[in-house]
């Protein structure tokens, strides 16, 4: 059996320009390469070894953390490789684990491919902001360029609330207080609730769980704090629903309404295979709050949500359907991927076939 080191793992995904590693017994290491899973050597783990190669990353307390809780999220830094986030847990009794890359430079929001009406946004002082978005859609880094900007722009305290930190952020305008749950706070809930008290201007939160995360965050929204969050949902319609969900049926109503008056936009995100070369590429929806978007919030009118991103791209918006018909356009997405991502398939034009004359 092949003896495989986690450094040289690491190393080796890195040269590949890989995105995220598997550790899973009964199969070789494999990575994501530009949303593809690929096998990074031949030889399979057995159980033990990948036990083992895993248990290699972890100090004494995430040890014990695991053996408590069987599930561990964590960070490890590699000496001139990089930092990975990373997730230990059991799968049919045997332990695994996944991670995923994390660059060392916070790109742009222009780089990641977004519309200048989401570096306005950067410019709020009050409200709710959602980045959403499944697994793996670049949430994370979107949140860390919002914060970078906001730091350039202008004077302020800004506190995030990460599981596990992530970026690192070094100071510019604004001084930059970075928290993570389970070694600087207990939870997402209560690092939110003494936040306040911190004198945050801004308060960014990298995943909303459950409904005491979620409450404090429109709390936090509705007393003069900007808080940017993430959430995994697809589109705006979808986001709004599950925010209301999580909670009671006879506190729904207080909800809708607060959220109707503290969301300022949701930004929901994915990222695509590439047509015209290797990589991913961004596709987005944008919803910015105005008077008839707060009232389908209150009325819980969700789906006539999507008419008024229709029509209100002199504001800034736009729906999933016009960032996939763009990139289409240009010639940066298949076909088939805007069909597959559209909410309405029959408005990506058909690409045309050009007959061959008669002499070819």
């Amino acid at each position: 059996m092949e003896e495989y080191d986690l450094v040289e793992i690491m190393r080796a995904a890195v040269a590949q320009g890989a995105s995220d590693v598997h550790l899973c017994a009964n199969n070789p290491p494999m990575v994501r390469v530009h949303g593809e899973l690929l096998p990074l050597a031949e030889q399979p783990l057995d159980a033990e070894g990948c036990r083992q190669l895993i248990l290699s990353g972890l100090n004494e307390h995430q040890r014990a953390q695991l053996e408590d809780t069987w599930e561990l999220d964590f960070l490890i830094e590699i000496r001139d490789i990089g930092r990975f986030r990373g997730n230990v847990h059991f799968c049919r009794g045997s332990l695994q684990a996944a991670f995923r890359l994390i660059s060392n430079v916070i790109p742009e929001l222009a780089e990641l491919g977004h519309r200048p009406s989401i570096l306005d946004l950067c410019k709020c002082e009050q409200g709710l902001i959602l980045v959403t978005g499944s697994t793996g859609s670049g949430k994370s880094t979107t949140l860390a360029s919002m914060v970078q900007a906001i730091s350039r722009q202008r004077t302020g305290v800004i506190v995030t609330i990460e599981d596990p930190i992530e970026y690192l952020f070094t100071d510019a305008l604004c001084l930059i207080k970075q928290r993570e749950v389970g070694t600087d706070t207990k939870s997402f809930a209560a690092a939110l609730k003494h936040s306040l008290r911190q004198d945050p201007d801004v308060i960014v939160i990298s995943e909303m769980r459950d409904l005491e995360t979620i409450q404090a965050a429109l709390t936090a929204a509705e007393t003069g704090h900007l808080v940017i969050a993430s959430l995994h949902t697809i589109d705006a319609p979808k986001s709004i629903d599950r925010m209301v969900d999580v909670f009671p049926s006879n506190q729904q109503n207080q909800i809708l309404t607060q959220l109707a008056n503290s969301l300022k936009a949701i930004v929901a995100q994915r990222l695509l295979p590439r047509k015209d070369r290797a990589g991913r590429v961004l596709a987005c929806e944008t919803m910015i709050s105005n008077a008839g978007v707060s009232a389908c919030i209150r009325d819980r009118r969700v789906q006539q949500i999507i008419g008024l991103i229709e029509i209100g791209k002199r504001e800034g918006m736009n729906t999933i359907d016009d960032s996939l018909l763009e990139l289409y356009e240009n010639g940066l997405i298949s076909y088939e991927e805007a069909c597959l991502n559209a909410r309405s398939p029959d408005q990506i034009p058909v690409p045309v076939v050009k007959k061959k004359g008669f002499f070819g």
